[in-house]
């Protein structure tokens, strides 16, 4: 370093590390927005901020970013599609460039997987997380390896506890009011307060149900064909859809306190 009337001055090249280091502190701070940089402890933290996951496919791609939209519009920032459908993941493998362009900091998962091997097609096309109607030991694996979020479904507390064995940070109850609903989960959490339970299949955006899971410890909602209704597809109403994903979220907000 130079001196200036006693006082150290950079030289030339500390400057430039200097401008460098800056630089560097700004794109990590823009990266960490960006979903496809997100790790699987982003993903579960963003699931709990959010508090609602919506779900849904559609082979129409351009219904699919309609409703993605609406539902990112309204504060969902967390989608979860739904693998339905001759070449879904084709689908879905759009969806995700799409989404990087248009929403960068929305995250993109996906549901109905039910093997290892359309678990790892998915992962390879971007999803940052995975969901499960059921407890696959192989999946639990494979989503271990590449550290994405696996999300199977339980239906019993005795599957829950091996989803945990297994390393799910996140289980689904599903079918969340036919095992048992909002009873069942208050129930298992009073001997199980470490486990983290996303209940989905008949959760509706409305004040009583939302209180009810929430009141009884669910860590998140699933919500699919009750916010995401068929009238709205039809009508292509897509105003309404982010009008009811965004009251949904001002309920779960004053829920969560």
């Amino acid at each position: 370093m130079d001196t200036v009337c006693g006082v150290y001055q950079p030289t030339l090249i500390g400057r430039f590390f200097y401008l460098y280091s800056i630089i560097s502190i700004f794109k990590c701070a823009i990266d960490c927005t960006n979903s496809h940089s997100m790790k699987r402890v982003d993903v579960i933290l963003k699931m709990r901020e959010t508090g609602a996951i919506p779900l849904y496919y559609n082979p129409d791609t351009a219904i699919m970013k309609q409703v993605i939209s609406a539902c990112y519009r309204g504060g969902m920032k967390i989608f979860e599609f739904t693998n339905r459908g001759d070449m879904a993941h084709e689908l879905f493998a759009d969806l995700v460039k799409w989404s990087r362009e248009e929403m960068p900091d929305l995250i993109l998962g996906v549901g109905t997987i039910v093997d290892a091997g359309t678990c790892s097609i998915y992962i390879q096309m971007g999803a940052k997380f995975i969901v499960s109607p059921l407890l696959n030991e192989e999946m639990a694996r494979v989503c271990n390896r590449r550290k994405v979020l696996w999300v199977p479904g339980c239906a019993t507390a005795s599957e829950i506890n091996r989803a945990e064995e297994l390393g799910a940070d996140l289980v689904k109850l599903f079918p969340g009011p036919t095992v048992g609903g909002a009873k069942f989960l208050k129930a298992y959490l009073g001997p199980c307060p470490w486990s983290n339970i996303m209940p989905s299949g008949g959760v509706s955006p409305t004040l009583e149900n939302l209180t009810e899971w929430f009141e009884a410890g669910a860590f998140c909602v699933g919500m699919g064909s009750q916010l995401i209704s068929k009238e709205i597809i039809v009508n292509s109403d897509y105003k309404k859809l982010e009008e009811s994903a965004r009251h949904t979220m001002d309920i779960i907000i004053k829920l969560k306190g």
